[in-house]
């Protein structure tokens, strides 16, 4: 069984418009016009010349990211892999769920996760031995030696909303994901997360009109949020209000002022509309030898062939971004 790979993720967009736009970025290619899901052409950046999936040899992996949606993988298929590749504490928590919804995103998320680990890695699905943190966060249990595929760790995140799930993987680096379906948030719960921003970003999200324009502001603000702060493996442990993204009005990330203890280091982050009205994000702390790169994959993770790369946005917050370059 096969489940190719059926577009890129795509640069956020404004709901008015019908095409993502390229974000700002000093390595960016020319855009190319893809089919989304659904069939709608949008404009995404150009591959990185010479990039592929195993691109980065020799130098830190570039960022991996897939995003899958629930009908991505048959529930009979979920249910056969993950019977196969969870842990015991994993299928206690997947027979836990009251609502049948819920269980197949369950274990969609997490076969997700060890599929994608195991490309990663080299390793058997059913040999990654998954722990977390005292604040609940997952990782992967470090190597003794070096993976297989090198490296002695991998870091990941996973987020889940409106039936699609998104993973991020890095090595070396930490990584914080989140996705957002529109859709799913009423007017009260906008309200409720926009409470919850700095000054700075409530009068941005304000300044939209209300409806779809303004809730699409809000959940650009929030995503990068829970971004950063999985990327901190504070959660939400972080006071929201204590750092600040300043967005352009269209795409990106133009400046952020981070929380008082995390002044010394940039970060890159990346905005994402996988597909219509899913609005995605990404943070990952940036430094001179990164390779700043990000491999998209869309669909269950059968293959790594099935990722194609794009440049990442340019480091912001910490030391003067120019110097990171």
């Amino acid at each position: 069984m096969t489940a190719p790979l059926t577009s890129p993720l795509l640069p956020s967009a404004p709901a008015r418009s019908p095409s993502a736009v390229v974000p700002e970025t000093p390595t960016a290619q020319a855009a190319a016009q893809v089919p989304v899901p659904g069939g709608v052409p949008v404009s995404v950046p150009g591959p990185v010349a010479g990039a592929d999936a195993d691109a980065g040899a020799g130098r830190d992996e570039p960022v991996k990211l897939w995003l899958c949606p629930n009908d991505g993988l048959p529930p009979a298929v979920a249910g056969l892999l993950a019977a196969h590749w969870l842990d015991a504490q994993e299928q206690r928590t997947a027979s836990r769920f009251l609502f049948e919804r819920d269980r197949r995103q369950y274990l969609l998320a997490h076969t997700l996760v060890r599929r994608a680990l195991a490309l990663e890695a080299g390793l058997a699905e059913a040999e990654l031995v998954i722990w977390r943190s005292a604040r609940g966060r997952p990782f992967l249990r470090p190597a003794a030696g070096e993976l297989p595929r090198g490296g002695a760790q991998l870091d990941f995140n996973l987020s889940h909303a409106g039936g699609y799930s998104l993973l991020g993987i890095v090595r070396r680096h930490r990584i914080g994901v989140d996705v957002e379906r529109l859709e799913d948030r009423d007017e009260r719960a906008i309200t409720t997360i926009v409470r919850t921003f700095a000054a700075p970003e409530r009068e941005w999200v304000e300044r939209a009109a209300p409806g779809p324009d303004r809730d699409r502001r809000a959940l650009r603000v929030w995503t990068l949020k829970e971004a950063y702060s999985k990327a901190r493996g504070i959660g939400l442990g972080l006071p929201f209000d204590a750092f600040v993204f300043t967005l352009d009005d269209e795409r990106g990330v133009r400046a952020f002022t981070p929380p008082a203890d995390d002044t010394a280091r940039p970060w890159r982050f990346v905005e994402l509309e996988p597909v219509p009205g899913v609005l995605a994000a990404v943070a990952v702390p940036a430094d001179a030898a990164q390779d700043p790169v990000l491999h998209l994959g869309y669909g269950f993770p059968w293959s790594r062939s099935e990722l194609r790369s794009f440049p990442l946005p340019r480091p912001v917050g910490g030391r003067p971004a120019a110097a990171l370059v």
